[in-house]
């Protein structure tokens, strides 16, 4: 595309894409944006360096003049966003990216992978959190999906309300606070649990959080109390009926003296256990595989649409859309903002075309600014992403927090009067 742009010269025309979901997965009633902060760092560092200029002469993938074009490229436009850790819609603009033709369409590979990874673990974890209600919770996916989608899985995963994660990587490129446990590998290389124990609780103090499930789990939590005693921090329990085997380990607990012992659970949880589980006397969860595959949508179903584009007479900017059945795009520059109620609550995600809606329109305006020219001036720390994920929760209606299929929390509405996506 970008070869052949060159060449007719609509590589140079201005123009405006954007990103959106068409619907939400399964019927869910929100989706939770993340992965703004990894995109910003992708879009600052995104360059043809010699070996991949090499590469594609060497290929004939594209001819000298896209080569001259590619080497000295670097991202010159604007770029405006929904902040990282808000919510969103189907039909939201959660991304707007304005510059050339050429620059703005090499960036959708980069865009769509980040943000559809990102914003499908934290629409899940976002769920899971709800479900948990107050119990805090674990990631611990890396062992299931590919290593560098178990760093970003982490990442959003905090965003969305997780305590910790089990990935320290995370915690070296991104400050998310780590926990973890060993595994049943640790206890069988000993030659007995209460040696497995001993080992652990006297390098890590009697803090730590011992596994047992490996053989029987009554003897178990026999043998980790008495050699922790009753200030042992935590037992974990990876299999079985875990609401039934948690019943009977409390108890357990509470018989030998370790009232306080915590008890956190693990083991292909989702949040329709964890919900299931909330009953049950249970101190946090471990979520691994459901958490990093987006519990059933690996994907947001994110896309990149050209949505305007200059005119070749008069220079202006002009909606553009594709009209093919089934997939009907909305031309125009669009903005966004929340409408809220007299009770605080969302009531609408009105889209505007080609303006911004006043400062004083009632609503909370969406769209702010993350690149300028080429420059990133909307980066922000991590916690501001999570602190603002609660916020955007907390101004939902209650029935936005419910498992089961459903709407969308708020109709999304085109223009002053227009329709609902």
């Amino acid at each position: 595309m970008v070869q052949a742009a060159l060449r007719s010269g609509a590589a140079s025309r201005r123009a405006v894409f954007e990103v959106f979901a068409r619907h939400l997965p399964h019927g869910r009633r929100y989706g939770v944006v993340a992965g703004t902060g990894r995109l910003l760092d992708a879009i600052e560092q995104f360059r043809f360096g010699p070996a991949e200029i090499e590469f594609l002469r060497e290929s004939r993938v594209v001819d000298e003049a896209t080569l001259s074009y590619l080497a000295s490229y670097r991202f010159a436009g604007d770029i405006w966003g929904y902040a990282e850790g808000d919510v969103y819609f189907p039909g939201s603009p959660i991304l707007v990216v304005e510059g050339t033709f050429a620059e703005a369409v090499l960036l959708e590979t980069v865009v769509l992978s980040i943000l559809n990874h990102d914003c499908a673990i934290a629409s899940a974890a976002s769920r899971m959190v709800s479900a948990a209600a107050g119990r805090p919770l674990i990631e611990m996916g890396s062992r299931r999906t590919h290593e560098g989608a178990a760093v970003a899985a982490a990442r959003a995963a905090y965003i969305a309300g997780f305590g910790s994660t089990s990935n320290l990587a995370a915690r070296f490129a991104y400050g998310v606070p780590s926990s973890g446990t060993a595994a049943h590998a640790f206890t069988l290389v000993h030659d007995s649990e209460k040696d497995a124990f001993a080992a652990q609780v006297s390098s890590l103090g009697a803090a730590t959080t011992l596994l047992v499930d490996t053989f029987d789990v009554a003897a178990a939590v026999r043998a980790a109390v008495s050699v922790a005693g009753p200030s042992l921090g935590a037992v974990r329990i990876d299999s079985g009926d875990l609401a039934a085997v948690a019943f009977q380990v409390r108890s357990q607990l509470d018989s030998l003296g370790a009232a306080s012992t915590r008890i956190i659970l693990t083991g292909d949880l989702d949040e329709y256990s964890i919900a299931g589980l909330g009953v049950a006397p249970v101190d946090g969860y471990g979520v691994g595989t459901s958490l990093v595959t987006g519990s059933g949508a690996p994907t947001a179903a994110l896309v990149y649409k050209l949505v305007a584009r200059s005119d070749s007479e008069s220079g202006q900017l002009r909606p553009v859309a594709k009209r093919s059945v089934g997939k009907p795009g909305r031309g125009g520059r669009k903005w966004a903002v929340r409408e809220l109620g007299p009770d605080g609550h969302a009531g609408t995600e009105r889209i505007l075309l080609d303006s911004p809606a006043p400062e004083d329109s009632g609503g909370r305006i969406l769209l702010r600014e993350l690149v300028r020219s080429g420059s990133v001036v909307g980066r922000e720390p991590l916690a501001a992403a999570r602190a603002r994920h609660r916020e955007a929760l907390a101004e939902l209606p209650p029935y936005a927090l419910q498992l089961s299929r459903g709407y969308p929390a708020i109709p999304t509405v085109f223009g002053v009067d227009g329709e609902g996506a």
